[in-house]
C-alpha cells in the first residue's frame, strides 16, 4: 500500500468509526484499494478551473496516485458559458470544477454538480464545507501591497481609511472599480464588514477616488508599478508577495483589520467521464499535500487546518469570505463607483 493509500484508508476508517475493530479495516483497506485501482484504470481527471499556476498539484497527483490530473484553465468570463454548452449538449469533459463559489452554485441549480463528502476535510471550518456539493477550499484575500525599498512598515498605510490620506494622491493602483466584479465585492466587503457605518464608508470612498488611483483591468497587472516604484500603493492580492518574489512587497494592513476576498470552491461533476479517479482527485486536492504547495507555492489563503501561506504575519491575520453579490448588485455597485470614482 502507498504512503497515500495508508493516509486516505485511515480516514476513511476514522470516519466509519472502525479504527479499533479489526474486523473492520479489511474491508475500508479493500474499499479505498478499489478506488484507487478503478482511477487508475480510468487513467485521468479532468480538471476546469479558473486559478492559476496549480501544475505542481498535477504533477504531485500523478506521483502519489497514478492518476493524471488534466488541468485547463478557462477564464471566469467564459466559465459558465463553456460548461452549460458542453453538459446540454451531453459532452462535458471535466470531472472536477474549480471556480469562485456563486458559479459553482450556478451550476449545482442547472444540475451540473454531484454530492461528494471527502474524508479528508476535518479541520475545515463548518461553514466551508456545509453544503457536500461545493466545498469551499480558499479566499481569494485582498488587501494592499508596498514596495518596501520604497515605504518602510511605518511609513506604509496602516489601515485602510488611511488610503484617503492625500499624500498618497497619484501614488496608487487598483483594479477598475466600475467593472472588476472582485473589486466591486471587496469594496461592498467593507462597508459591511470593516466601517462602522455607511457614512464613514463612504467618506473613505470619496478619499480614495480624489487621490486618483491608476486603474488597471484585474489584480493580475497591479504589483508591476509598485516593483518599479512608479506607485507605491498597490490594491492587490498578499499571493504576490510569494509569485513575485524576491520583488520587495509586503503586505498592509496590519492593524487588525480583516483581509476580505471571495471563497474559492471546487466540486465533482454528476456526469463525471471518470468518476473514481474525480473522487481520487477531489481527495488529493482537498489533503494537507496539495493545500500547502497552494499555499507555499502561491501564496494562496486556504482553509485547510494549519496552513498558512509563506508571508510574514499571514498566520495571524484574520482573513474573513465576503457576501456574494448578485449580478444585479455588481451592476448597480460598478454604476455607483464609476460616478465615484468618475471612471471615464
Amino acid at each position: 500500500m502507498t504512503s497515500f493509500e495508508r493516509r486516505q484508508f485511515l480516514k476513511l476508517a476514522g470516519a466509519a468509526g472502525i479504527t479499533g475493530l479489526a474486523s473492520g479495516l479489511p474491508l475500508a483497506r479493500a474499499s479505498q484499494t478499489a478506488l484507487l485501482e478503478q482511477a487508475r484504470a480510468q487513467g485521468q481527471a479532468v480538471f476546469y478551473a479558473n486559478i492559476t499556476a496549480v501544475e505542481p498539484i498535477m504533477k504531485a497527483l500523478d506521483q502519489a496516485t497514478g492518476v493524471q490530473g488534466k488541468y485547463t484553465r478557462i477564464a471566469s468570463s467564459k466559465f459558465i458559458p463553456t460548461i452549460l454548452t458542453e453538459f446540454n449538449a451531453g459532452k462535458l469533459l471535466a470531472d472536477v470544477v474549480q471556480a469562485p463559489l456563486p458559479m459553482l452554485q450556478l451550476l449545482k441549480e442547472q444540475g451540473v454538480l454531484a454530492p461528494y463528502r471527502s474524508p479528508v476535510l476535518e479541520g475545515y471550518p463548518e461553514w466551508a464545507v456545509a453544503d457536500e456539493s461545493i466545498i469551499q477550499f480558499g479566499i481569494e484575500y485582498v488587501s494592499y501591497l508596498y514596495n518596501t525599498d520604497h515605504l518602510s512598515a511605518d511609513q506604509a498605510p496602516a489601515r485602510y481609511e488611511d488610503l484617503a490620506d492625500p499624500k498618497w494622491k497619484d501614488k496608487i493602483v487598483m483594479p477598475n472599480p466600475s467593472n472588476h466584479p472582485s473589486t466591486i465585492g471587496w469594496l461592498v466587503g467593507l462597508k459591511e464588514k470593516v466601517f462602522s457605518t455607511e457614512e464613514d464608508w463612504l467618506r473613505f470612498l470619496q478619499g480614495l477616488a480624489a487621490n486618483k488611483p491608476m486603474f488597471v483591468a484585474s489584480f493580475g497587472p497591479t504589483p508591476a508599478p509598485i516593483e518599479s516604484g512608479e506607485k507605491l500603493i498597490a490594491i492587490s492580492m498578499p499571493k504576490y508577495i510569494v509569485t513575485k518574489a524576491p520583488a520587495p512587497l509586503a503586505w498592509a494592513p496590519q492593524s487588525g483589520q480583516p483581509l476580505l476576498g471571495s471563497p474559492r470552491a471546487i466540486a465533482l461533476t454528476s456526469k463525471a467521464p471518470h468518476p473514481e479517479a474525480a473522487r481520487v482527485f477531489m481527495d488529493f486536492w482537498l489533503g494537507k499535500e496539495a493545500m500547502n504547495i497552494l499555499a507555499n507555492d502561491v501564496g494562496e489563503y486556504v482553509l485547510a487546518p494549519g496552513i498558512h501561506p509563506p508571508i510574514k504575519n499571514m498566520d495571524t491575520a484574520k482573513v474573513e469570505a465576503i457576501r456574494d453579490l448578485s449580478d444585479e448588485e455588481l451592476i448597480r455597485w460598478g454604476r455607483e463607483f464609476s460616478k465615484i470614482f468618475a471612471v471615464r
